[in-house]
């Protein structure tokens, strides 16, 4: 056995330049297993806490010093002599600690920062990659990445309601190919709105976050650049978006002047009628993925959306379910969505977002590991990704380097894999 000898906790800044919690587990053998936690801006209201200090004095009352205290003053004493082998134990000791079903005594962040600082540590001290650390001998698959290319909503500060639009390759050889299919159109992308006389500054995600007006504008220069790219949609390429729609919901409607800076009551929709706009850009547009279509608490607005489209596209659950295996059970009670978005710190710790993706395969729910707005050079989410065998993965643009880093601990396993690895095509994924 090989023990947990210390844990070591710091205030860091993620990409947004705002601080957040990073952690150092030592074992007995000085093995290090270091981890750092990101933040979303764009939340659901059934999240695991993330801690903050809330003294504006300080970051703005950002600083997480109080997640910091309780690493190494509550915490950290009682995982020290326990097994780093042991991630379960660990994992549900935190939770025995914190003692709260939303971690707000101890804090999400400051729970899921040692959880995968174990996670890390145990594969160091056994000398094998994470993802076969975590999912054992059969890890093997490289996801299809979505790539975020705009940013709207929360994001940026583009007139556009939506978060993001991803594009997604269906028919890459292997994850390079993939890669580079999108940077073309990226690129192409950039090209045209540099003509145009269009902002190409980037959002929190890499995305660019053109002046343009609306959705339908935003998926037409999309077009546009995938086919002067030389690439055919759902041949070659699929488009994905991020409503966010719950950053847009208001007394039961849909306000898309929210974000798109109008005052007309076309921007006002009832839920039926954001469910058939949706329908409508399906329709006209090669969209393949919408998440968070609707309002996290619009059952109702979901279960039209699901009927209306959900044997047509993946529909992903994100603030709807938020990681977590009682959410989850209820939509497929209700029979809502078919994806659901894993993000480990809606969660807490690795052990329950495990439990969560195997509780959506078992329902044949599919997932897709994601990243949060608020990123750090942190790769855990890449090797979570292939260690379950997960085919779709979400990381932002391929710019930014808390981005970048995720697809570039990818290709390192794709080339450590070799032969054994694989790289599914859209409609070959589970």
């Amino acid at each position: 056995m090989t023990y947990i000898k210390s844990i070591k906790a710091r205030q860091i800044l993620d990409s947004r330049g705002n601080p957040t919690v990073e952690v150092d587990l030592i074992t007995k053998n000085n093995v290090i297993g270091r981890a750092s936690i990101p933040s979303g801006v764009s939340k659901g209201i059934n999240e695991a806490i993330e801690l903050r200090d809330k003294d504006n004095n300080f970051f703005l009352g950002k600083s997480v010093m109080k997640s910091i205290y309780n690493i190494v003053n509550i915490i950290s004493p009682e995982l020290i002599g326990k097994s780093v082998l042991d991630q379960i134990n660990i994992d549900n000791l935190m939770l025995s600690l914190d003692g709260t079903n939303n971690k707000k005594k101890l804090g999400a962040n400051s729970i899921l920062a040692v959880s995968i600082a174990a996670a890390k540590a145990a594969a160091i001290e056994l000398n094998i990659p994470i993802y076969k650390y975590i999912g054992g001998l059969y890890a093997h698959s490289l996801p299809i990445p979505l790539v975020n290319i705009i940013n709207g909503g929360k994001h940026s500060n583009a007139s556009i309601a939506f978060q993001e639009f991803m594009l997604v390759p269906t028919k890459g050889e292997n994850l390079i190919d993939s890669l580079q299919i999108i940077h073309k159109i990226f690129y192409q992308l950039k090209y045209i709105f540099n003509k145009k006389g269009l902002s190409t500054s980037l959002g929190d995600e890499g995305g660019f976050t053109p002046n343009i007006k609306g959705s339908e504008l935003v998926l037409d220069h999309i077009l546009d650049a995938i086919y002067t790219s030389g690439y055919e949609p759902y041949d070659d390429i699929g488009i994905a978006i991020d409503c966010a729609a719950s950053e847009f919901y208001e007394n039961n409607q849909y306000n898309y002047s929210k974000f798109e800076n109008k005052t007309e009551t076309s921007y006002i929709k009832s839920r039926e009628e954001h469910v058939q706009y949706l329908s409508f850009l399906v329709n006209k547009y090669p969209i393949i993925s919408i998440e968070d279509g609707m309002d996290q608490n619009d059952w109702k607005g979901w279960k039209m959306l699901t009927n209306e489209i959900g044997d047509q596209i993946q529909l992903v659950g994100d603030d709807l379910f938020v990681t977590q295996v009682n959410k989850l059970k209820i939509g497929i009670e209700k029979k809502i969505a078919n994806s659901i978005l894993i993000k480990l710190n809606q969660v807490g710790t690795l052990t329950e977002t495990i439990d969560t993706i195997n509780f959506a395969k078992s329902n044949k729910y599919k997932n897709i590991i994601s990243h949060r707005s608020g990123e750090t050079e942190d790769t855990f989410i890449s090797n979570l990704c292939v260690a379950f065998n997960i085919g779709q993965i979400k990381t932002g643009s391929i710019c930014r380097s808390e981005r970048t880093s995720k697809y570039n601990e990818l290709l390192r396993i794709e080339e450590y894999l070799g032969k054994n690895s694989y790289h599914p095509k859209w409609g070959e994924i589970n």
